[in-house]
């Protein structure tokens, strides 16, 4: 018993003879069925392993790895395959199935003769015999976000116009990834295989900013004709084929942001398809197998490191493995590594995701009305959002920057081997943790993540958790709390989520809050008191970063998953990369 509690956070030292699982345990590993099918029958097999038993000497096999727990086998998943483009050429030469036009409250504005005052409504009113006067106004459609019409006219060379309402106005990159959405809608129920967007007010935006526009419609187009079907028996193709944009320019700029979008919107969708997949079927090891495809795709740019449970060991991750010590599903430490196709470097990043493909809670068992243990798949969205991120930049392999993608993947579970209310762990750094709260367990494995990230010599950090509750009782479901000491930092990562589009809020760190989480046996307790429970999470994991490295926490509990709709956002993936990019030269 002495070698099982010296293991477990590797506290103690123990002269006892050392197996490669905890216990005295015998492990047969063999790589099992992972998350995508892409992995061939080669990869696929069974984790088992045999445990001596104390009574009679028996062994007792045991499943390893349950990543085919219920049978599950996800179906292949297509992105969606869209030809992007840009013409300058009037709406009415379009050919086509839909013709999209956004449209703000002001657009919709008619004369004393119930005639558009806007000149291309106008222009498509005319051709329609005013058909389209008579229908928004029959359909109170006045141009709010949210508001559509569409009509059919054999006569246009479009089969389908659409307009699709943006509000009193439309600025901001949220407001033109809506209207991409509502397209994307617009084309699943008319079956549209090739569509055209244009703004009813386009020479309002300037030429600078019009394929900025493009690139957040077309990212709003290929997020909102994906569905993510994996897990269906039966599931429906998307018709749409190519889309072109009119009235937004034209040429090499435009292109190069269109292409962009789709490097970017395939991130997210990689960060969807990720926090939607089960626990039964996303396991550490899978995620693990997921990033190592990432790195074998962009090989010229990317490579992988994927540390075993052995190897964490000699790297003293105390912290990580008291964590993973309950679950028969072993941790695997992701390390994907991005260095630029030519030229030197001038800044070091890194990206450091929360990992915990599945949060029992441990002996703090997530328990009773708004526990949200049915959905504690979602608490490895930060992990997600790196990935997404990392597939992203292989794509756009921005110079001068480098970029490290770290994750501490395991689970949280329960069981006569896992850590307890009340052990002391030890971080790589050498600082110890008393475990108050076996539930606070996403710190306790970022903590050696974000240590093993400051070895790698970065200029900066950054990590993204679905950490706390309390972060979601201040901000609520849509926003994500940001905590770092530095400005400059601060500064970066905000102007990188404008361009993005997705919301975050500078949170205080305040250090008197410290008190709370003074141990008077270890350097410190995991969790605090309930009051500023989102900053003392933040003070903790302070503790694990080299003073000398910018870092900053990204608490995205609340916009890692809708909700409403029942399915995850990717929330993270497009501010990191706009992040990267700006830091690249």
């Amino acid at each position: 018993m002495a070698a099982i509690v010296g293991a477990l956070g590797t506290t103690f030292a123990s002269s006892s003879p050392s197996y490669s699982f905890r216990s005295s345990s015998f492990v047969l590993r063999k790589l099992t069925h992972f998350y995508h099918p892409s992995y061939s029958a080669s990869l696929r097999g069974s984790f088992a392993f045999f445990r001596f038993c104390s009574r009679g000497g028996k062994c007792m096999a045991h499943s390893l790895a349950r990543a085919n727990l219920g049978l599950t086998n996800p179906a292949p998943n297509e992105a969606p395959q869209i030809s992007f483009g840009a013409k300058d050429i009037d709406v009415l030469e379009w050919k086509g199935d839909l013709l999209a036009v956004g449209v703000t409250e002001k657009d919709v504005d008619k004369d004393e003769n119930s005639k558009f005052k806007n000149p291309i409504l106008n222009k498509l009113d005319s051709r329609l015999g005013g058909l389209l006067a008579e229908v928004s106004a029959e359909e109170d459609f006045t141009g709010k976000v949210g508001q559509s019409t569409v009509i059919r006219y054999p006569g246009l060379g479009t089969k389908r116009v659409s307009l699709i309402g943006l509000g009193q106005s439309a600025s901001n990159v949220a407001a033109f990834r809506g209207l991409g959405e509502a397209v994307a809608s617009a084309a699943k129920a008319s079956q549209a295989s090739e569509v055209a967007i244009s703004l009813a007010s386009s020479q309002e935006h300037s030429s600078e900013s019009k394929p900025n526009i493009a690139s957040a419609i077309a990212s709003g187009t290929i997020l909102g004709i994906f569905e993510d079907n994996r897990y269906k028996s039966e599931s429906k193709k998307s018709a749409l084929k190519s889309v072109e944009f009119i009235g937004l320019g034209s040429g090499a700029e435009v292109d190069k942001k269109l292409k962009y979008a789709q490097d970017l919107s395939s991130g997210i969708l990689l960060g969807r398809e990720l926090v939607n997949s089960p626990a039964n079927v996303l396991t550490p090891g899978a995620l693990a197998a997921e990033a190592t495809k990432i790195a074998s795709t962009y090989s010229d740019v990317l490579s992988a490191t994927i540390l075993n449970e052995e190897q964490c060991k000699e790297l003293k991750m105390g912290s990580y493995l008291g964590v993973a010590a309950a679950s028969t599903n072993p941790p695997h430490f992701i390390h994907l590594c991005y260095k630029p196709p030519s030229g030197p470097v001038s800044v070091k990043l890194g990206l450091v995701g929360k990992g915990l493909t599945f949060d029992s809670g441990g002996y703090n068992i997530k328990t009773g009305p708004g526990c949200s243990i049915d959905i504690m798949k979602i608490d490895m969205g930060g992990s997600a959002a790196v990935l997404g991120a990392a597939k992203a930049i292989g794509q756009i392999k921005p110079l001068g920057v480098e970029v490290h993608f770290v994750i501490a993947a395991c689970e949280n579970m329960i069981s006569g081997t896992g850590m307890r209310p009340g052990d002391i762990i030890t971080a790589s750094n050498g600082k110890t943790i008393e475990v108050n709260n076996t539930d606070a367990e996403g710190r306790l494995t970022l903590a050696d993540a974000l240590d093993y990230t400051c070895k790698q010599g970065v200029d900066k950090v950054i990590d993204l958790a679905t950490l706390t509750g309390a972060c979601i009782v201040a901000l609520g479901p849509s926003i994500a709390g940001v905590f770092t000491p530095s400005d400059d930092l601060a500064k970066e990562v905000l102007a990188a989520s404008e361009t993005s589009g997705e919301k975050l809020w500078r949170m205080p760190l305040e250090d008197s809050y410290w008190e709370s989480m003074k141990s008077s046996v270890a350097d410190m307790v995991n969790t605090g008191g309930r009051p500023g429970g989102a900053i003392t999470a933040a003070l903790f994991l302070k503790q694990f970063v080299d003073e000398k490295v910018q870092w900053m926490h990204i608490d995205m509990a609340g916009p890692v998953f809708s909700d409403k709709k029942r399915t995850a956002t990717g929330f993270g993936v497009a501010t990191l990369v706009e992040w990267i990019q700006k830091n690249a030269s």
